[in-house]
């Protein structure tokens, strides 16, 4: 009998350690900042070959950062767009959200992709929150369809849709400084389990050049290497603050006004928001050849 009681006893202090561990452990986590190109509208999708770099990474490297299919995995994601661009930080804020198919010309196909993920409006009162004590003046939407740089790269990367996605927009106005603050103040939320991600073309976009075949010119790839690797390290650089002073002369970077025309920089901005919600710490980078050309994407963990 008294061994059986001390038995009982063993038994459940042992079950309180294991469950009080696994609360510790969910403590700890804190969920990654992810700076990825969601590529050229659907292509990725509808399986273009110069897409094949971009969707293996999506399906590998971003996976892992993201510790999916792990207890560790995201319970949502943040995910600022490239295609939306608005005045005030615009926010996501239904429980279920339609497609935005924001692209023209292609197949039918591209226009009856499903992604069934759930959005979260208590996520989106928390970001909300947070932006106007940043002094932001913020905006939830609770109608807007996810737009291609959501949909897209998380179909191939989360394609059970088992993660409440919150879609946020970029600014009009371009100021890195704000981007970067954007990102700081949805930092926090990190220590929740929500991941970030920002979902641009951040390394080169410029639809005139991409179109007119000189990117695959020797000297546009020489451009584009030095472009790279000044803007590879700043991004790469471990503390905020000295990030954000490189980063907010991104415009002087050699050949930036190439790689981004003058006010078309939507999609560069979603890595500034992502280096702001890096805070400090070092990160990763990996390219992803495209035409020829390494089409980079950040990471912090």
């Amino acid at each position: 009998m008294g061994v059986g009681i001390l038995g009982f006893i063993s038994s459940l202090v042992y079950q309180r350690g294991i469950s009080t561990t696994a609360r510790m452990a969910a403590a700890d986590v804190q969920a990654p900042v992810i700076s990825l190109s969601h590529g050229g509208g659907p292509m990725p999708i509808l399986g273009d070959p110069d897409h094949r770099h971009l969707v293996n990474s999506w399906k590998t490297r971003v996976r892992k950062v993201l510790k999916l299919n792990t207890p560790e995995a995201p319970k949502a994601i943040i995910l600022v767009t490239a295609h939306w661009s608005t005045g005030q930080p615009t926010i996501s804020s239904g429980s279920r959200h339609e497609l935005y198919y924001d692209y023209y010309g292609f197949p039918q196909e591209a226009y009856s992709l499903k992604y069934n993920a759930s959005g979260s409006p208590d996520i989106a009162q928390e970001i909300f929150k947070r932006l106007q004590k940043a002094g932001f003046s913020p905006k939830l939407d609770d109608k807007r369809g996810w737009d291609h740089g959501v949909f897209v790269p998380l179909k191939m990367i989360i394609p059970d849709e088992s993660i409440p996605v919150i879609q946020m927009s970029v600014l009009d106005s371009e100021d890195p400084e704000d981007h970067f603050k954007m990102g700081q103040a949805i930092s926090d939320l990190r220590k929740e389990n929500i991941a970030i991600i920002g979902s641009g073309y951040a390394t080169f976009h410029n639809l005139r050049v991409m179109f007119s075949g000189s990117a695959n010119t020797p000297a546009f790839k020489a451009n584009i290497r030095e472009w790279s690797e000044v803007l590879n390290e700043a991004v790469m650089t471990e503390e905020a603050d000295k990030r954000l002073a490189k980063l907010k002369h991104w415009r002087q970077f050699p050949h930036a006004y190439t790689m981004h025309p003058n006010g078309g920089a939507e999609h560069f901005l979603p890595l500034i928001v992502a280096a702001g919600a890096a805070g400090s710490g070092k990160g990763g980078l990996y390219g992803d050849e495209y035409k020829g050309n390494d089409m980079f994407s950040f990471y912090w963990e």
